[in-house]
Order: structure tokens, then sequence, then C-alpha cells
């Protein structure tokens, strides 16, 4: 009998079963190497951790040891996008090939699942805020009738921050559990219930961790089950982390409270009597203290927050607005499961914001591993951040390594985590670090490509630096003639949202079709620019990753700076305010090898196939200015560099002689 190893090795091959099923497939030995370390760590319960660059096929390298091994499988991606896709599109097909009857499911968070208990409570709701909200409320209605899975991902045209999506889902404080009068027929029980009796269950990473760290999402009945665990991108797991082993609180989530308390009202005698001047209190204190944040940072700590005395009172106010309407809910708990629910709410609220102020309240009663008893140690960040019309307030750890060794030493399973971008230089010491991996078996796996073929690495002249005045107006004349070359067909990869504005208008009215971010909803805007043929996308750090435009339409990626990470992020410099207390060196421990992986991630969106040809345009002239450029350029694939634009301009002009040139 074959090992799992070789058994996965073979249906790779040449003569394997997904050369024979699937049209496309091609071996590569980069994907064979890679499969054969995952099947081991597979059989031998172990931790691996594997980078595979871009074009590796990293995804059917898991997928068949998975699916052969026998084994309970937990696959964890970075986004629910790459979630679909895998589920919809990869795992049938390799399941297809390999002739395997395994028993597959996707599981989201509750936020993803229509919710039949607060669709019925929002229709009776008359608060949309213009006839085209009310006309897509009719839509989810006539959906909700038809649907089998509820997955709010199957509504076209409605957008991930539409303000509909809370008002017909549930979260983890509104759920009324098996009180509600729809639990027979609910789509989150559903789900959960495919995903328990699956041999192999796609997540994503919000999910894993809120379920590691017992924010109960429906999935702590599987995970204990799992024998093996794939963390595919495992670069974004750590900052993930912090957030779901802290704790915070909102405006929005508690304006919701506010109006579910009032929807909860009706058909409860003597109820609305009671919650009506509470609740009026609680929405007048959430938009005072708004306004007095407005004098505040966008983002900062508690402690600045706090030293403003109009900002302090109006926390104090929000503490007996929760308080008062705690009580009262107190009273009229009883009538209904719903208004018991807003009750637990409004109790955890009030308990929630004590903490963040420093108050003596008690911590949730975790068990005593879990990360929210580091509260009382240092470890903790306490912050704010304000947004257009509203904010949040977090308890964020610094330090998440602890918790995420505990909880897979204490699962006994097989852990791969892999990505194109978890080295820096060649090591994997950073994030193994920020993962808690101790000593962890490591894979790097090159991408296949022919870089110096298809790929040209242009560092121009005479730009100076980025934060000198006038770098945006020269970035600007130092990429027209590149835009010129490549006929448009171009990525701008801006490290601020005010150079992405600048630049947007300084090439607005061009010979290109202009895609801005924020202009348009993401998956739009990239529709668009795919099917544009020649267009010029601007966007910021979320397009780095996650992005896939093969062939033509993307020819050219443009970085304007280094991406080190903003100095107003709170956690991140409370991190290097440790690192530096610790005898470390900041910028050489953190900001630097973030940075590094960032610009991978960033770099990795130019060359998707084997037939892809493009540009990569650096313009940070620190890049041979400092001595730290060398870790950033000796971090991304071979490159055949440039300063002149002569060569990018018959890279373009020749695509068949495009290896050859100056370097």
């Amino acid at each position: 009998m074959l090992s799992l190893a070789a058994a996965s090795r073979e249906a790779l091959s040449q003569d394997g079963a997904l050369a024979r099923q699937l049209d496309a497939f091609a071996p590569r030995a980069a994907q064979l190497r890679l499969a054969e370390a995952i099947a081991d760590a597979f059989q031998q319960r172990d931790v691996l951790l594997a980078e595979a660059g871009t074009g590796t096929g990293k995804t059917f390298a898991y997928l068949v040891p998975a699916l052969l091994s026998g084994l309970k499988t937990i696959v964890s991606t970075g986004t629910r996008a790459l979630q679909d896709q895998l589920y919809q599109r990869d795992l049938p097909r390799v399941r297809a090939a390999l002739g395997v009857g395994h028993r597959s499911a996707l599981l989201k968070g509750r936020a993803n699942y229509l919710c039949r208990y607060r669709l019925d409570q929002a229709r009776g709701e008359p608060r949309f805020a213009s006839p085209e909200q009310a006309a897509q409320f009719q839509r989810i209605v006539a959906w909700a009738g038809r649907t089998q899975f509820g997955d709010v991902a199957e509504l076209d045209g409605l957008a991930d921050d539409s303000p509909l999506l809370p008002m017909v889902t549930s979260t983890v404080d509104n759920c009324l559990g098996s009180d509600c009068p729809f639990w027979g027929e609910c789509f989150v029980v559903q789900a959960r219930q495919r995903a328990q009796e699956a041999d192999l269950v796609v997540v994503n990473h919000h999910l894993l961790l809120a379920d590691l760290a017992l924010k109960q999402e429906g999935f702590g009945e599987i995970l204990p089950g799992a024998q093996a665990f794939v963390i595919d991108e495992a670069h974004q797991l750590p900052e993930l982390a912090a957030n779901f082993f802290g704790e915070g609180f909102g405006m929005r989530p508690w304006q919701e409270l506010a109006r579910d308390c009032l929807a909860e009202c009706r058909g409860v005698a003597g109820a609305q009597p009671a919650l009506q001047q509470p609740v009026a209190t609680l929405e007048m204190a959430l938009r005072q203290l708004r306004a007095a944040m407005e004098q505040l940072p966008p983002r900062g700590t508690q402690w600045r927050a706090l030293a403003v005395p109009e900002v302090a009172e109006g926390f104090d106010v929000l503490g007996a607005a929760l308080a008062q309407l705690r009580d009262a809910l107190a009273g009229v708990r009883e009538a209904s499961p719903g208004l018991d629910a807003c009750h637990a709410r409004a109790r955890e609220g009030a308990a929630r914001l004590a903490r963040w102020l420093g108050e003596d309240a008690p911590l949730p009663d975790f068990e005593s591993d879990d990360p929210g008893q580091a509260a009382a140690d240092g470890n903790d960040v306490l912050w704010y951040e304000l947004t257009p019309r509203g904010f949040r307030c977090q308890r964020t750890p610094m330090d998440v390594s602890g918790p995420l060794r505990e909880h897979r030493q204490r699962s006994h399973a097989a852990w791969v985590f892999t990505s194109a971008t978890l080295t820096v230089d060649g090591d994997f010491g950073h994030l193994a670090a920020r993962l808690g991996l101790d000593d962890p078996d490591t894979l790097v796996q090159p991408s296949p490509f022919d870089w110096p073929v298809q790929a040209l690495c242009y560092l121009p002249r005479q730009l100076p630096d980025p934060a000198a005045r006038g770098f945006g107006a020269a970035l600007i004349a130092t990429l027209r003639p590149v835009l010129e070359a490549s006929q448009g067909r171009a990525f701008l990869l801006f490290a601020s949202h005010r150079a992405l504005r600048e630049a947007a208008d300084a090439l607005r009215g061009g010979p290109w079709p202009l895609f801005v971010q924020g202009e348009a909803p993401r998956a739009s805007l990239l529709q668009r620019f795919r099917e544009s043929g020649n267009g010029v996308l601007l966007g910021s750090a979320s397009f780095r990753e996650g992005v896939d435009v093969a062939g033509d339409a993307l020819s050219v990626v443009v970085i304007d700076k280094l991406p080190f990470a903003a100095p107003d992020d709170p956690v991140y410099e409370a991190r290097l305010d440790a690192i530096r207390r610790d005898g470390g060196n900041p910028f050489r421990d953190e900001q630097l090898p973030q940075a590094v992986i960032a610009l991978k991630q960033g770099v990795g969106r130019l060359i998707r196939s084997e037939t892809d040809r493009g540009v990569l345009v650096l313009c940070d002239p620190r890049l041979l200015s400092r001595g730290y450029g060398r870790v950033f350029l000796d971090s991304l694939p071979p490159f055949r560099r440039t300063r002149e634009l002569a060569d990018v301009q018959a890279f373009f002009e020749a695509p068949l002689l495009a290896g050859e040139g100056s370097g």
C-alpha cells in the first residue's frame, strides 16, 4: 500500500488522476514536493510552514493529500471570496478527478446567513433610508422564500457594507438560540450540521479564530474532531488573531440594540412605555459621544481619548445610559426571548465599556487559558477608531503566539501553514515566532515562472525621497511614459489614500479608463478593469492581496512606497515599544519583516500564469539608497532589473525578445 506522500505524488504526476481528468492540468515539480511535505505532515500529525510561490499550485497540493488521507480536515482561507472559490471550483474538480466520495461542507460565520427571525422583525419596521433600500429589502424577502442555504453571498448586487445586512442576519449577541421560533429552519444550524457530518470543511480565518477564541460562532462542535488543519494565506493569521483574542464594542451594534429593543416591544404589553425613554437616552448618548470624539485623531489610544474632558464625560454618560437600559430590560426580560436577549446584550455592553474604561468590572467567565484573561497583564492595548458615522473601541493583545500555540497543541492534529509570502530573505523566523511555532518543519518552493523572461523590474532614476514635497508629482511624471508603453493595463498601489486621490486627480482625462478605489465596490472595480482591456486601477493596501487578474488586462504593477505600517496604529506602536523594552530592535525585528511580506504580496499581483508578461515599477528610491533595501530586493522573485525607461519600452514593443536586453 502506498504511503500518503507516494499516493499524493502519483495523483499529481504526469500520468496521474488529475492529468487524466482535468484538461488544463500540468504536473509541476514544485507542486509535487509541496504535496509530499504536506502528506508527511498529515501522516505524522506534524506542523509544516510552507512558502509556495505564485504558480506552484498549492491549492491542489494540499487538497490531494487531504482527500486521500481520510482525516477530518479543516481548510481555512484568508477571505470569504477565496473560501467560495476553493469550495465551488477547486474542491469539486480535485474530488471528481480522484474519484473519492468524501463529504465536504462550506461554513461561514453567522453574519453570512439569513436569519429568518430578524427578517420577520424587519418587515414591520419602516426604517429604510431610501426607496432603493426598500426595493432591495423586498428582493431579500423574495430570495428568502427560495434559498436553500441562506448564504447572503447568493444576493447579487448587495454590497458587503449594506445597512440591510445587520437587519436580516444575526450575531452571537442577538441570536435567540433554541428559543427562536425559527430554530427548526435556521440556516446557521443547518450549516453546522453539514459541517459536523463532513470529512473536509472549508472555513475562513475569521471563523476559525472566532472559535479558537471561544466566541461561539457555531463552529465549536466541529473543531475538536478535526485531525488536520490547512491554513492558507497564513501570513494574515497573527493580525487577525489579535482582534479575536481581545474584545471590543462599537456605536453601530449599540444603535442596533436600541432599535431591536423597540422592535421586540411589539405584542408585549407594557414593554414599550418601559423602554422608550432608556432607548432614546442611549441613542442620544451615542450621538453626543461621537460628536465629542470629532476633536480626536482618527485612531489612538484609550488614554489619549480620555484625556479630552468632553470625551471622558461622554463615555461616563454612555455607561449610565447602558446601565439604565439594562435595568429597564430586567423588568420585562421574561416577557419574551427577544427581550431576554436584549437584556443580555445590554448587560454585556455595560461590562465591556467598564473594562475598557479601566473600571472594576469582572472579565467574562472564560476558561482559565482563554486570552480574555490577558486583560490583567500588560499584553493588551486599549484603543479607539473613528468611522465616518461611528466609532469602535477595542482591547487587543500585542502578542498572540501563546494562545495560538496552546490551541494548536491541544488539538493533537496536523497543522499546515502555507502562503506565497511567509519568508523574509528566505527566513521563516519572523512569522514562525508570531504564530507560536517553536521548531516547525519548513519548505520553500519558489515560483516556477520564468521571471527573467516574463517580467522586468523597473527602478526609476531621479525620484525624490517619498517624504519629500513634490514626490507625488514626480511619481506621475515618471509613470506616464510607462503607461504609454504598456497602453494602460496597470495596477497603481499606494501607501496612503491621500496619495491615491492625488494620483487619480492627476490621471483623470487620460487615454485609459480609470478605476479608483472607493468610487465603486471592490468586486465591481475589478470586473470593470478586466473587461476594459486597457484600464488603470488605483488602489491601496487592500488590493495588494487576494486579487487575481491573469492575462493581458494587467501588465504593469506600480508600488509607490515601501509598505511600512502606518505609524498611527496603536497596537503596532505598542508592539514596537515592547520589542524596544525587551532589548530588541523594532525596525529589524518587526517593521522591516512586516513591510517585506506586504511588498511581496503586492508584487504577486503581476505574474499569475506561465503566459503572463509584465513590468514591476518600484518607485521608492530607498530600495537602492538604504542598506535595508537589499533585504526587500533579495526577497522578491528573480526579476531582471533596470533603471532605464528605454528597457521598459523595449519590453512592451518586442515581447518575443523580452528575455534579452540590459539588466
